[in-house]
């Protein structure tokens, strides 16, 4: 649905584009796209730098489109941004920079309650054995939980780099501020 949804933007707003209307007249519109998972909503686009959003609206549609989790066992498909910021974590999941995006420890992290974005709130379910779908671009993995324990705030261990391909979740544990919940997988 977004698919197409991009492509039907792209060419309406390539039509606008190369018309005179555009080179006459200042337009401003808004772009609302809704996709299954609502990554992206009220995008504004103002015709004086028409190319410039366009093109940065549809890469971040297609980045955020192509870049996921999806836990079936706890009802989970949420986007994944770049970065573990609070303004990131407020709408995505978030992915620690310093750890891989394909191969070898992909690490993750999100809210569990509190916020307007809850991805992590029933990743206390998970148990050894449930699957964790990830997709990168055109790289889709799936992973078996073979570790769910409670580890100290401090403790970044189960963020270093590991040879086996490996996903680690990482959330809060609830009235714990001390505490956090670390989920890992081993690619099936």
């Amino acid at each position: 649905m977004s698919f197409i949804i991009s492509i039907i933007l792209y060419l309406f707003i390539n039509v606008l584009f190369h018309s005179n209307l555009l080179k006459t007249e200042k337009i401003e519109f808004k772009v609302n796209f809704i996709t299954q998972e609502n990554f992206i909503q009220n995008e504004t686009i103002n015709s004086e730098n028409l190319a410039n959003d366009n093109a940065s609206i549809l890469d971040k549609t297609n980045k955020l489109n192509n870049w996921y989790i999806q836990i079936d066992k706890v009802s989970l498909k949420a986007p994944i941004q770049e970065g573990t910021t609070k303004e990131i974590l407020n709408e995505y999941v978030g992915h620690f920079e310093e750890s891989s995006k394909d191969l070898g420890n992909i690490c993750l992290a999100a809210h569990n309650r509190g916020y307007k974005n809850n991805y992590f709130s029933r990743l206390k379910e998970l148990q050894e054995g449930d699957e964790i779908k990830y997709t990168y671009n055109d790289i889709e993995k799936t992973y078996i939980v073979t570790k769910h324990e409670i580890i100290q705030n401090t403790d970044w261990s189960n963020l270093e780099p590991t040879e086996e391909n490996t996903i680690t979740l990482i959330t809060c544990v609830e009235n714990e501020p001390e505490y956090r919940r670390c989920i890992q997988g081993i690619e099936k």
